[in-house]
């Protein structure tokens, strides 16, 4: 699979994942990943960013938000045209392109940092975004990017519970098979009933790696690695939303800060 196959499947996604998202379905991102991602990111204000697969421009407004001057790029036009029509309604100053991840449109040493929430993973070829995004940063900058944590949310992922309902375990698989464009089907679990029956369900194409794969790529692309999460929700958080209870056993999300070296 392509880049053009990958960007045909999150265009069929993209109406329905934009309202789902916005309504407050993706408890997993609004609860956790996101809350997460924005605390262990450096101070950004003044800094000029990018964000790579931005979909809707949620997350990227969060990071306007903070006091970054924001371009960001999705491959699904209706993802970028939700975007711009945000942008539209409440000005932040983000520009938005429609561009593939693996051929950035920008020159060299173009930013001062950029982010990938949750889009890395789902491009064919990972080794030409990670190398893309350092191309396009200045020296000194850094890329911060979260995915599914290739050891605990391979291809294939369980969560097993007791009779009570509690978790005991999550059950995984598959961690070494290369899968280059597998499609999975699901719907964000928070959604009414009511609301998942009136839409088909996300089709994406995953393209798994290995954690050791995604250093190896991260190391080539001439990045230096200096910090690494396994976020998770805390016991209160837990209890009231037990939806987001598994990342207490084991982390569903992995996040990887990495630098431009600085000229010597």
């Amino acid at each position: 699979m392509d880049s053009a196959d990958a960007a045909s499947f999150w265009e069929a996604n993209a109406e329905t994942w934009t309202a789902h998202a916005r309504a407050g379905y993706d408890l997993y991102r609004d609860g956790l990943n996101t809350p997460a991602f924005l605390a262990d990111l450096p101070p950004i204000a003044g800094l000029c960013g990018l964000d790579i697969g931005c979909g809707e421009g949620g997350n990227t407004r969060k990071l306007a938000q903070a006091g970054a001057r924001m371009s960001a790029i999705d491959m699904a036009p209706t993802f970028v045209r939700h975007a711009r029509e945000a942008e539209d309604a409440q000005p932040l100053g983000i520009a938005y392109r429609e561009a593939d991840g693996t051929a950035l449109p920008f020159a060299d040493a173009s930013f001062d940092f950029a982010t990938a929430f949750m889009s890395l993973m789902d491009m064919p070829r990972q080794d030409r975004a990670l190398g893309e995004a350092a191309r396009v940063l200045k020296p000194g900058g850094f890329l911060q990017f979260s995915i599914l944590h290739p050891c605990f949310a391979p291809p294939y992922r369980k969560v097993l519970r007791e009779a009570d309902g509690s978790i005991r375990a999550i059950e995984v698989g598959r961690y070494f098979d290369g899968v280059d464009g597998e499609i999975e089907t699901f719907r964000f679990g928070a959604a009414p009933a009511e609301v998942k029956a009136a839409v088909k369900p996300f089709r994406v194409p995953r393209f798994h790696r290995t954690l050791s794969e995604w250093v190896a790529m991260i190391v080539a692309a001439g990045l230096a690695i200096e910090h690494m999460a396994e976020p998770r929700v805390d016991a209160q958080t837990a209890r009231a939303v037990p939806y987001l209870a598994d990342t207490r056993v084991a982390p569903l999300f992995l996040h990887i800060r990495a630098r431009k070296g600085a000229p010597a």
